[in-house]
């Protein structure tokens, strides 16, 4: 039965667009008003509008001009009534669909869900934004239109906000990219000489795998397990020493896929490792803006290595079709960084830059509504595991759900004590989990990684990312960490009792990255779900 809306409750809705000043027809006003609502999700496809007659009262016009709005409403295609149903909220279709084909399965069976890329939607106020960035337009037609630095407005805004969390910026420090992702690439071709080392942490987000190595790197892989969400300091500072990586990517706020945040004196403590060494980080900040559980985040690690590479982007905290993402690079480094971005296109589409402009000026406004819109979603997807799937243990976390589903249905779960089942081809052994973490290395048939079936593909040649990615938004990004179990014995033996994993999609399906060889499972675990 269709969610019905109260007249009051559209009424509040539209009165901001109908108080403001407008030469237009009242009926105009009213129609765009709601159908930037409805875009935008705040009238949600499905529901029901209040009648012609029962609507006019609370908004102070005539049943006339609401009658004239609907119909214009329904011949745009956002409005459906039937005689006796009511007028109902739908989103017109557009030619091909709204998830590109290079992000889907090429096959699909009869009543399947396809998960590889469940992204969120655009946040409330998207369609206000591109309303002032066109008008805001014209300024620019008669230049070149070609930015690949960006335009300055966009530039001030995001120096600003790395200045108001403690990294302080300035304008000329900040290089526009299309994507956080495309940041990365620019910062790797400028740090890297060819077949240069990069520090990853494993798992991490595949497509910075994919763009590393397409940039020459050879990726040195650092396993990482974040069940306090502490990062293994020790452990990297090894890494660092023996593999003679001159550059890391990392991404230590709500790190995807695992969705841990480094905590303040880590972030210190890794800065100072990081100097010392001499290696050059590549902070990947994407998720930075999306704590849904109110968690209050440290100050940036780049704060604490000066000659670190910031990337970011409005992809995951406010919407993936604007294609807006940045690097925030030390002076000493801008003329390495403005050659690298040079060889990457001529800039960001100029309306696209001034639409995230205004968006993030109104970020405060914005950014609690989609938190809230997303944390709804995470409840009713744990709500649903708990229903449908009872044997998963779950753990909510911020800003991330993972699960341990192995790659491939054939794989065996290796059990792990209070974390999800390892991946590992053999079924294990009857030990201890210390004994059973010094078994046979395997090859992860989705990442090719050869892994030691200890730790997070501890020893590991590559990282294997994709053995925990996946699309989380099915319920806009969650926050759980969860993973199939079978009761065990005892606390140190391993659970006997096998399980009926989820099926896996055809090998052409990946989640935000298209490359076939590194598709994921149907459900695995990604950070909060968004492509970059």
């Amino acid at each position: 039965m269709p969610r019905v809306l109260t007249a009051r409750a559209v009424a509040d809705l539209v009165a901001p667009a109908l108080a403001a000043e407008s030469s237009g027809p009242a009926y105009g006003r009213l129609t765009e008003a709601l159908r930037h609502l409805i875009a935008d999700g705040r009238l949600p496809e499905g529901s029901r509008l209040p009648s012609e007659r029962d609507l006019p009262g609370p908004l102070g016009l005539s049943r006339t001009t609401v009658t004239r709005a609907y119909t214009e409403l329904r011949a745009q295609g956002y409005l459906h009534t039937r005689r006796g149903s009511g007028s109902v909220v739908q989103v017109p279709d557009v030619p091909g669909g709204r998830i590109d084909h290079l992000l889907t399965p090429s096959a699909l069976s009869d009543g399947a869900i396809d998960l590889t890329c469940t992204a969120a939607g655009a946040p409330g106020g998207t369609s206000e934004a591109y309303g002032q960035a066109l008008e805001e337009l014209g300024a620019y037609l008669p230049g070149t239109g070609y930015y690949p630095g960006g335009l300055p407005v966009l530039r001030e805004v995001v120096a600003e906000r790395f200045t108001a969390r403690g990294l302080a910026t300035t304008p000329d420090q900040v290089i526009v990219a299309p994507g956080a992702l495309a940041g990365v690439a620019i910062a790797a071709r400028a740090l890297l000489a060819p077949r240069g080392r990069v520090l990853v942490e494993t798992p991490t987000y595949p497509n910075a795998i994919a763009t590393l190595e397409g940039a020459g790197a050879r990726t040195v892989a650092h396993p990482i397990e974040h069940a306090h969400d502490d990062w293994d300091v020790a452990g990297l500072g090894r890494t660092l020493r023996q593999s003679g990586a001159r550059v890391a990517y990392l991404i230590p706020d709500f790190h995807n896929p695992t969705g841990a945040l480094m905590p303040a004196g880590q972030r210190a403590e890794i800065g100072r490792m990081l100097r010392a060494a001499g290696v050059v980080p590549i902070i990947d900040e994407s998720i930075v803006d999306l704590p849904l559980d109110g968690q209050v985040v440290p100050e940036p690690l780049g704060r604490h290595v000066p000659d670190a590479i910031t990337v970011g982007s409005v992809s995951k905290s406010l919407w993936g079709g604007l294609r807006v993402g940045w690097l925030r690079v030390p002076r000493g480094r801008a003329a390495d960084m403005a050659a690298s971005r040079l060889k990457l296109d001529l800039g960001v589409p100029v309306l696209e830059q001034l639409v995230a402009a205004r968006m993030l000026q109104a970020a405060p406004e914005i950014l609690p509504q989609q938190q809230a819109r997303l944390r709804a979603g995470r409840d009713v997807l744990l709500a649903g595991l708990r229903e449908h799937l009872p044997d998963w243990r779950v753990r909510v976390r911020a800003a991330a759900w993972r699960c341990g589903a192995p790659c491939r249905a054939r794989d065996r779960p290796r059990w792990r004590p209070r974390r999800g089942p390892m991946m590992s081809r053999s079924p294990p052994a009857p030990t201890s989990p210390r004994a059973a973490g010094s078994t046979a290395g395997s090859d992860c048939p989705t990442c090719s990684a050869t892994t030691s079936s200890s730790r997070s593909h501890r020893g590991s040649r590559k990282p294997g990312p994709t053995c925990w990615q996946a699309g989380s938004a099915l319920a806009g990004k969650t926050g759980a960490d969860f993973s199939r179990s079978s009761p065990a014995s005892s606390p140190d033996q391993p659970p006997t009792e096998r399980h009926q994993w989820l099926p896996q999609p055809p090998p052409s399906a990946a989640s935000g990255c298209p490359s076939p060889h590194r598709a994921p499972p149907v459900v695995v675990s990604c950070q909060t779900g968004l492509t970059r």
